[in-house]
């Protein structure tokens, strides 16, 4: 099934079940007001909502038409957001562009950081940032939300308590990193308000798209309007999501409702950096990464960060070219406080 958050003028929203083509949805706050509540007691909502999912299938229900630009990212504000950087091709790249090893370790053990997760973006609304000279970069990945999970969960109860899969806009504002990651604390100034996509779904829903861990199908990114990135997001991840979220709890419970990124996703090519689309490669899924590969090629970066007026959209489509989650489309736009 497919879940949504739409606009009800309530800061978490209103909770309802989308139509698999996206043209429909059906309220479904009467089983659960939002779907953080829906989490919160999921053993006994689910069946519900997958009874409902089912009378809209079959127009059984009230229905009305579903507009991605009055959606809510699915959890509007959530008691976690830990994202990680699953595909080690994209730390490799960052770490060689400035001329720094890359620890061993990065390929066994994750790499993972909590953001912000009190004010998500709607998958609509624009990126405002006070100044372009913070180096402002989308990070197209995918994420999932769980369900309660123990510390110390293995791998296979990591993987059984993925409940919903979602695309996220992972902002960055690369001219800040440095000097934040330099005083030794981590991220924050530096990784503003995510965005995430319009419509999470059950694993379900991916078919044979999703083996338990991974969605094997390209990531679409697009900026301003011309293909940016087609990664596919079942390749050269290095830690798939059972493995992300198992290293998130080792130390603590995770509560239901906790997003997990994948971190951007990056493709090799032929055992090296990937290639832009036009150069029959799979192109990138942030900007960081054609800049890391024009350092490492020539000696300094060519392509710009986003300036104000940039559209970047973010879009998964299953094997018959339909939109699984809506899309992500975002316009960068000067804040003025």
């Amino acid at each position: 099934m497919k879940l949504a958050t739409i606009n009800n003028g309530t800061r978490d929203g209103k909770l309802v079940i989308v139509s698999k083509d996206l043209a429909y949805y059906t309220d479904a706050s009467f089983l659960a007001p939002t779907l953080q509540a829906a989490l919160d007691d999921w053993a006994r909502i689910a069946p519900h909502l997958q009874a409902l999912s089912t009378s809209l299938d079959h127009g059984a229900v009230p229905t009305a038409r579903f507009h991605e630009h009055e959606a809510l990212s699915p959890l509007p504000r959530a008691y976690q957001w830990a994202d990680g950087s699953a595909y080690v091709n994209h730390v490799e790249l960052v770490r060689k562009a400035r001329g720094a090893e890359m620890p061993e370790s990065f390929w066994t053990d994750p790499l993972i950081y909590q953001g912000g997760s009190d004010s998500f973006l709607r998958p609509r609304a624009p990126i405002r940032m006070a100044d372009e000279a913070y180096g402002i970069d989308m990070e197209g990945e995918v994420a999932v939300i769980v369900d309660d999970v123990a510390m110390g969960a293995t791998i296979d109860e990591a993987r059984d308590a993925i409940r919903l899969i979602m695309l996220v806009n992972d902002v960055s504002l690369r001219a800040l990193i440095p000097a934040e990651l330099g005083k030794g604390f981590g991220f924050f100034q530096s990784k503003p308000s995510s965005a995430f996509s319009p419509v999470a779904v059950t694993p379900d829903e991916l078919g044979d798209a999703w083996d338990g861990g991974k969605v094997h199908l390209p990531l679409n990114v697009d900026l301003n309007g011309k293909p940016f990135g087609r990664a596919n997001a079942g390749v050269d991840m290095t830690f798939d999501f059972p493995k992300l979220i198992a290293h998130a709890a080792k130390t603590r419970p995770l509560s239901a409702g906790t997003i997990i990124g994948s971190g951007t996703v990056s493709n090799k090519l032929d055992g090296g950096p990937g290639k832009p689309i036009d150069q029959g490669g799979a192109g990138y899924s942030c900007i960081a990464e054609v800049r890391m590969i024009e350092t490492i090629q020539s000696g300094a970066p060519q392509t710009p960060f986003m300036r104000f007026g940039d559209i970047v959209r973010i879009e998964m489509r299953d094997q018959h070219g339909h939109s699984i989650f809506g899309a992500i489309e975002q316009k960068v736009e000067k804040y003025e406080h």
